[in-house]
This record gives structure tokens, sequence and C-alpha cells, in this order.
């Protein structure tokens, strides 16, 4: 599974989280005790920051046909990937759509990915 977003540590374990001023929002797949149902298969509790652990941003990247990327998404044996390079002609040349300036993303397939890893920034 590829991550990107917040995670946070707290009671010994970590949880998808989003910071939200002096709380942090805590997200799991299941019920449990003070987490809310917000929709089918996800629920939140609010707890203070002072109370988590840990909070990071976590990222996945990648590097596909020689060239950075980080990964957006996961379906069926294809991965959703944003180019990190920089450089337009690249983008172009791979066949990346524009998805905003300077923003080029496309869907690689999983088998030819390389260096998947996930990045704590």
């Amino acid at each position: 599974m590829t991550r990107d977003g917040y995670v946070a540590r707290w009671q010994g374990r970590e949880y998808q989280a989003s910071p939200d001023g002096d709380d942090v929002r805590l997200y799991q797949p299941e019920s449990g005790e003070g987490f809310e149902e917000v929709r089918p298969g996800r629920y939140v509790r609010v707890v203070p920051a002072a109370e988590v652990d840990d909070l990071a941003y976590v990222r996945t990247t990648c590097t596909w046909q020689g060239q950075p990327f980080i990964v957006l998404a996961e379906h069926d044996g294809w991965l959703r990937v944003e180019y990190t390079g920089g450089r337009w002609p690249v983008a172009r040349a791979m066949g990346l759509e524009a998805f905003d300036f300077g923003v080029y993303q496309g869907w690689a397939p999983a088998n030819e990915v390389a260096d998947l890893r996930e990045q704590r920034v």
C-alpha cells in the first residue's frame, strides 16, 4: 500500500492523521473507543496535539524509466505517479499529462517501477 499524507503515533499505534490547529484528527478503518464514524469504513477521533508522540508527512517515492516520481495512488497493477524531476521536456517525452503548471502525472505499470520506498518529509 502506498502512503501519501500525515501519520501520527498515539498511544503506541500509528494512524492516518490530519493536523488541525492544536488538535490532530486520527483516522482508522474500524470502530474504536472515542472514534466516530464519518462514513462507512472511516472513523475519526480528535486528540490534543500535545498527546501525539510523533506526527510526520509520509510520501512514497519511486523511479520509473530512470526518472524520480512520487506515488499518489495504485489501482489494478498500475501506479498513479507525479514526476519530481522538474524538466518538462523529459515529462513530455514520457507522455505525462500536465496536471497543473509544472506538475506532470501519469500511470506507470507497477512492474516497471523501481526503488519504491516511503520517506518521512
